[in-house]
């Protein structure tokens, strides 16, 4: 098998990065694995002691075939260094897995998207590997599924697939001026994307994920997502920069389960109308209200200390 690298993004949460590199470790195939790991500057002096702290704990790796290690000299922000670790892998290595550290990934997760990145290699329609599922029950025969739509939460693709991707968003006017498009993008108004777009091209989001999506869907591409989760997402504590102080419900992780039955009908999985009737909903989060609200207090009580210095 053909192992593809995994890009792993860090910035200011240690103890996040410990777990996911941890579970990482763990996964079956990880020491045929190349593991690339892009940390990112403190964007300010409050940040620059977690910053350390994690740059610290990511030096003694082992467990993979090779680490690299790429730490940035200036804040480029999740977005940005994203965009930029992905495309770079895909140059080098024509296929990517990207996790990002408020993840944890189960021990079939890189078998799993190794096999699927090599049985659906030259289908140019997938372009996306999903390694999350969502809290639901699927009467689905496979072991994974064709959805119209990506994930930001343990995925992969190919060069093939990635070359398409728009940083610029330029056929968001196609959007605005198509109502019929719009509500497509939207999985027929189930869900607020275009809200999302909007924010990231009015300067209110950066989001690369609504970007790669809009990319995806303006080319009529699929994703493929296990039946049950390979992935579970620590990052609703709003410990993240990017963390909105909501929570939303989210699947455990499925250990004893390993896909192995794949689609060979690429197209739009028949229980597609129950998933977009099941997809969880955003709410609000009073612990990450809380965990927020202490962040912003450490950062105006440092602020404070340096303008007595």
């Amino acid at each position: 098998m053909n192992y593809a690298p995994v890009a792993l993004f860090v910035y200011n949460r240690p103890d996040h990065t410990r777990r996911v590199i941890k579970s990482l470790s763990l996964s079956s195939g990880a020491t045929e694995t190349a593991l690339y790991i892009f940390s990112d500057a403190p964007k300010n002096a409050e940040a620059s002691r977690s910053v350390t702290e994690v740059r610290s704990c990511i030096r003694d790796i082992d467990g993979f075939k090779s680490v690299t290690i790429i730490e940035r000299e200036k804040n480029w922000g999740l977005a940005k260094s994203i965009i930029n670790g992905v495309s770079f892998l895909c140059d080098k290595y024509e296929q990517v897995i990207v996790v990002e550290d408020d993840l944890v990934v189960s021990k079939a997760f890189l078998t799993y998207m190794n096999k699927a990145l090599s049985l659906y290699l030259d289908e140019e329609n997938v372009m996306q590997i999903a390694g999350y599922m969502f809290p639901m029950n699927l009467d689905v025969s496979d072991d994974a599924l064709f959805l119209p739509f990506i994930s930001s939460w343990g995925w992969a693709t190919w060069k093939r697939a990635w070359q398409n991707f728009d940083p610029e968003a330029r056929q968001y006017q196609e959007l605005i001026q198509d109502a019929t498009l719009r509500n497509r993008f939207d999985l027929n108004g189930n869900y607020r994307y275009f809200k999302m777009l909007e924010a990231q091209q009015t300067g209110k989001s950066e989001s690369w994920a609504i970007r790669w999506y809009l990319s995806v869907f303006m080319c009529g591409g699929l994703a493929l997502y296990p039946k049950k989760s390979l992935v579970r997402n620590d990052g609703f504590d709003g410990s993240g920069v990017n963390c909105a102080v909501s929570d939303i419900e989210t699947s455990e992780l499925s250990e004893s389960f390993s896909p192995v039955v794949f689609p060979e009908r690429i197209e739009v999985t028949g229980c597609f109308d129950s998933v977009l009737k099941n997809m969880p909903r955003p709410r609000l989060s009073i612990s990450s209200i809380i965990n927020r609200l202490r962040s912003l207090l450490r950062k105006a009580l440092h602020a404070k200390r340096v303008d007595i210095s």
